[in-house]
């Protein structure tokens, strides 16, 4: 009897647990006439005096909801939607391009598994299908029906393509995530998420977007919801989780009257914070080394964070300042022009040099108030991102207050990014220098180890161009013959490239060279940086690049081969180059009179042209060498008369002289430039100046400064220095590390 009982209340419990807490259903959707079973208790309470409620209760209740916690109140959108095409535009165009488009491949009633036709006959492929999955251009057909004096067909067409792909998770009859094409993976399912409520917001006020259509969409996206909660549990590292996480937060404040969207709140929240936590380098980089990600990062983040403070949802400090950190970063990768480098997988606009960070910016202005990002930032946003901005930020945007900055070389070494800059005049000059590899995912990466990009008088005189998976060329764009690096014979530094097997056209190396920075350092004379990495060991070549800015007027790369076999040795450099001095001086230049003269101060043999998708580079060669460097001056000069004078044998570096040292040189192969007292020494062994005698343990490179009695010595070597020197009464003996310097007092 008492087990019976017991058993009794059991039953009871559980009974009224399914009654009170209905888990929301992922493989379902939620019937119109169910949806307030759903909703949490204190909120069904409010309705209670009003008795059952009712369809027409539950969507007046949400369209209140969204007007107050949406990122703007759907209330104003014709207002907005008037300011909207005021301030951009060609916005009408561009959306009926893109809307017409969409509408002319699919059917309202589309498929969402492969095999099948676009309606013009021709079949969908695994890239077209990805898109219709994110449902980008699904937001351009909610603008059409604006623009088409509110034509209810347009309307319909997007209530009734949500309805297609709930009737194929009822049948099954969508593409798995086990394919790589799933219609349900995080990444396409967030994006789906993201504009899905964009164009819900937009129709609330529409009498064509009915009480029974604004639930059906609510209850579809519940069950989007739920099935990112489901299917993520844990932390997986990338973009595609982060961009699903941060759908299922904006779900969680949204719709936050429904039973289990406070787990979908804390989990989305948790995860999102390992994300920064690991993600985003101490050094404030997005873990996969590309402006592009980067942003993409502060997209997933910024939607959250906008609606949080929206709605006054506490989010911690740690959450806080990582987002500020990525604005930060792009502040400080900025070329002075305030565009920022091509850095690997880079796809907004193939082919181009520079990656366009302002929409960014102006967005960390908007969130953090901040005037040095608004010194990158603009007075409107990205189009895309008008629709995110509250009534108070684009008052913001009618003053922008803006800070120049003051920053000048900068380093991010977790990520391996280092920034020579002069400053922030539009004809000061800038390089960054690439020597990482992440070790959880490059899968982003290129062929790119120790390549330089620079920036002078307004011009990318060294680029690298951004990539678009769907190319065919892709792998060359990805590889080494498209960037500032160093080669060996016809080794490349990526190996083994392989497709996804989801067949977008994205790539990726299973094999990269690993890198060692060995220095990094800035002073008023001279930024140094040196760097290794393993990428021709399978050859049996050992390799390092030194990379020196002589401040403020141009850039020596030395680069370094050892062997016991003999080799062709190769610089590769971008741009489009005539041979002025045959090899030893190629010059590029570019329409304000500016250029970059390319001069080798050691003899090398050869010298080719090459290029493709009108992209251009040059590659310098020694050939039949065991052991080689190439020891090169990077020479911007703006105006005809400022140019390195290709009738000299010797010409003149900015004042700096080559082989006119008054050092005595013993070395091999050495090379010299002065100036006012400083010299600059290549591959030496021994210096002699009147008493004074330097003796090193190994061939050398050093930077000299003799004033009177004091003699200071920087280590330009990629290996650690012994050294003596001899005055005129005593001899002592100093260890310097590269990069470093020493002081010394000479007895007269």
């Amino acid at each position: 009897m008492k087990n019976s009982r017991k058993l009794f209340f059991l039953g009871l419990l559980f009974v009224l647990q399914n009654v009170f807490s209905q888990e929301i259903p992922t493989t379902t959707i939620i019937s119109n006439e169910k949806l307030s079973n759903f909703l949490k208790v204190e909120v069904k309470d409010k309705f209670t005096s009003k008795g059952a409620i009712t369809q027409a209760d539950l969507a007046q209740y949400f369209r209140e909801k969204f007007s107050k916690r949406y990122f703007y109140d759907w209330k104003t959108f014709d207002m907005r939607f008037k300011d909207y095409n005021s301030i951009y535009n060609q916005i009408e165009k561009n959306h009926e391009k893109r809307a017409l488009d969409h509408i002319s491949k699919y059917s309202d009633a589309t498929q969402w598994k492969l095999p099948f036709n676009y309606l013009f006959g021709e079949p969908v492929n695994t890239y077209a299908l990805r898109h219709l999955a994110r449902q980008h251009k699904m937001v351009d057909v909610a603008f059409y029906y604006n623009y088409q004096d509110k034509n209810p067909k347009y309307l319909s067409y997007f209530t009734n393509q949500l309805k297609s792909l709930n009737v194929a998770l009822e049948k099954g009859e969508y593409e798995k995530i086990e394919n790589g094409n799933g219609i349900y993976e995080a990444f396409r399912s967030g994006y789906r998420i993201l504009n899905w409520l964009q164009i819900h917001n937009m129709f609330l006020g529409e009498a064509s977007y009915t009480d029974n259509d604004q639930l059906t969409t609510i209850a579809t996206l519940l069950q989007h919801g739920a099935h990112l909660y489901a299917n993520n549990t844990e932390f997986h590292s990338g973009n595609h989780q982060t961009r699903g996480l941060s759908a299922l937060a904006m779900l969680s404040i949204l719709l936050r009257d429904f039973q289990n969207t406070d787990a979908w709140y804390e989990r989305s929240m948790r995860l999102l914070e390992e994300h920064l936590s690991k993600e985003i380098n101490d050094d404030g980089f997005q873990f996969e080394r590309t402006v592009h990600y980067h942003m993409s990062d502060i997209g997933n983040y910024y939607y959250v964070y906008q609606l949080a403070k929206l709605s006054g949802l506490e989010v911690n400090d740690f959450w806080k300042d990582k987002l500020k950190s990525l604005f930060i970063t792009l502040t400080k990768v900025a070329y002075p022009d305030k565009s920022a480098p091509v850095l690997s997988d880079d796809t907004d606009q193939p082919w181009a040099e520079t990656n366009d960070i302002s929409g960014a910016l102006t967005l960390g202005y908007l969130l953090f108030d901040s005037p040095k990002m608004g010194y990158f930032a603009n007075n409107y946003v990205k189009a895309n991102m008008y629709w995110y901005l509250s009534g108070s930020q684009l008052k913001m945007l009618e003053k922008v207050e803006a800070t120049k900055p003051t920053m000048k070389s900068v380093e991010f070494p977790t990520t391996g990014y280092y920034i020579m800059r002069e400053g922030w005049n539009d004809h000061d000059k800038m390089m960054i220098i690439s020597n990482g590899l992440d070790d959880k995912k490059p899968d982003h990466q290129h062929g790119d180890m120790l390549g330089v990009q620079a920036m002078a008088n307004g011009k990318v005189i060294l680029p690298n161009y951004q990539v678009r998976y769907s190319l065919k060329d892709l792998e060359l764009f990805k590889n080494s013959m498209t960037k500032n690096v160093a080669l060996v014979d016809n080794e490349l530094q990526g190996k083994q490239y392989t497709s996804n097997k989801g067949g977008s056209g994205f790539g990726k190396y299973r094999e990269l060279p690993e890198p060692k920075t060995i220095a990094w350092k800035t002073d008023k004379d001279l930024d140094v940086f040196i760097g290794s990495h393993n990428g021709f060991e399978n050859i049996d070549v050992a390799y390092s690049r030194q990379v020196i800015y002589v401040k403020d007027d141009f850039w020596i790369v030395k680069d370094n081969f050892k062997s016991n076999k003999k080799h062709t040795y190769k610089q590769v450099w971008q741009g489009h180059y005539s041979l002025e001095m045959t090899p030893n001086l190629i010059r590029s230049t570019f329409d304000n009179a500016s250029g970059l003269d390319i001069y080798q101060l050691r003899k090398i043999d050869d010298v080719s042209n090459s290029g493709q998708r009108g992209k251009g580079w040059s590659v310098v060669s020694k050939k039949d060498q065991t052991n080689f460097s190439f020891i090169t001056a990077l020479y911007p000069y703006k105006g005809y008369s400022n140019r390195l004078d290709e009738d000299k044998e010797n010409p003149d570096l900015k004042g700096w002289e080559l082989h006119a040292s008054k050092w005595k040189i013993t070395g091999v192969q050495s090379v010299s430039i002065t100036k006012d007292g400083a010299d600059m020494f290549f591959s030496v062994k021994q210096l002699q100046l009147n008493n004074i005698k330097i003796e090193f343990s190994n061939i050398s490179d050093a930077f000299l400064k003799l004033n009177h009695d004091k003699l200071v010595i920087q280590s330009l070597s990629d290996e650690v220095i012994q050294m003596s020197i001899k005055g005129v009464s005593e001899i002592r003996k100093y260890t310097i590390e590269p990069g470093n310097k020493i002081e010394a007092t000479i007895k007269n």
